[in-house]
């Protein structure tokens, strides 16, 4: 099992502490696991931990990790739509399915100090799955993070640093750190780990419905959930489980959209673009580093990149809170670009829309 560059088609050992590959390429996963089957599910773990027979895990270190993340239930909200419960989460968002996994290989190959950029939930995810281990973390957060996560990071004696400007500057910020002191990088774009963990969701769908719902909506910034959601599909079709993709919609603030406007022009790389200011903090991505790979993605299943209506993100916050789902701005994203296409098609039905992070959060 190997890291491969997707760029120069490099191969590095998975123990390697290099983030990317020398030419600048980012890691692609040399990983084919077994076809999905629900026998090899393990039915007495509780955690996501259950699939790990399809995840790239060395040794038994996810049991010393493991905090009890995944297994979140799926509720239904209306006629129309499921939603994933992915808020109810250890650290109260969806990211902590990959930071399990990503620090249960760090502690596999014997690292002891982290790094990582984030919004707030990755970094706090990752800084949780850290301090259960014992392994040293600095999280570097954008100004402007809600208050909350900063604290909640905290909490988890990591030291946080603070960067001035934008989301992807403060991504740089660090990197350039994780350059000079070679420090591990566990970031959730760099390490395609992570997506081995964000995979998950679509395993656990699965073995709650027995089926996959006909469209799928995504939350789309540097594409965490939605690479991994697309991994999963595509070894679900390999193992006979499903025969083609669901229709997958992927949503991105109207104020943030590089990926959108790309699909709009036709074009392989993200559209270049000056961010402006949006609740949706967390896919406030202006530079996603893995964005051609999301656009072969899309391109490949036909799939949708649309865009949440800054003003209609408060008003989905409150629709999902009337019925007692509380989540933050971000999450009430997905739904506000739910509530646009349903307002353009009328028969759209059979909709599952993660609920990724908790309102006490923002």
């Amino acid at each position: 099992m190997n890291f491969i560059c997707s760029k120069c088609g490099l191969k590095e050992e998975i123990s390697t502490r290099k983030p990317k590959c020398q030419c600048g390429g980012l890691w692609k996963l040399d990983f084919k696991p077994p076809k999905f089957d629900l026998s090899l599910i393990d039915g007495s773990e509780w955690s996501i931990f259950r699939y790990r027979k399809f995840m790239p895990l060395e040794g038994e270190y996810w049991r010393d990790i493991s905090l009890g993340e995944g297994r979140t239930p799926i509720i239904r909200f209306d006629e129309d739509v499921l939603l994933k419960m992915d808020y109810l989460m250890p650290t109260l968002s969806f990211k902590d399915r990959g930071a399990a996994v990503l620090i249960a290989h760090c502690k596999s190959i014997g690292v002891d100090s982290v790094l990582q950029d984030s919004s707030g939930n990755a970094g706090n995810s990752i800084a949780a799955y850290s301090a259960k281990v014992g392994i040293d973390c600095e999280i570097f957060l954008p100004e402007g993070t809600s208050p909350k996560k900063i604290n909640m990071i905290k909490s988890h004696n990591t030291k946080v640093s603070v960067v001035p400007g934008s989301r992807d500057n403060c991504a740089n910020v660090c990197r350039e750190k994780v350059d000079k002191e070679g420090k591990y990088y566990a970031n959730h774009v760099y390490n395609p780990i992570f997506y081995e963990g964000t995979k998950t969701y679509i395993y656990e769908v699965y073995e709650q419905l027995r089926r996959i719902p006909e469209n799928i909506f995504i939350p789309l910034g540097n594409g965490t959930l939605f690479i991994g959601i697309i991994k999963g599909l595509e070894e679900f079709i390999e193992s006979g489980i499903i025969k083609n993709m669901p229709q997958i919609t992927a949503v991105q603030s109207e104020n943030c959209a590089p990926l959108a406007k790309a699909i709009i022009s036709g074009d392989n790389k993200p559209a270049k673009i000056k961010p402006k200011p949006t609740m949706a903090e967390g896919i406030a991505i202006g530079e996603p580093k893995r964005g051609e790979e999301i656009l072969e993605y899309a391109y490949k299943y036909a799939i949708k990149i649309i865009t949440a209506p800054e003003n209609r993100i408060l008003e989905a916050r409150e629709a999902l809170a009337e019925k007692g789902i509380y989540v933050e701005h971000t999450t009430a994203a997905t739904y506000a670009g739910y509530l646009q296409q349903k307002d353009i098609n009328r028969n759209i039905s059979d909709c599952l829309i993660p609920m990724c992070g908790a309102g006490l959060k923002s």
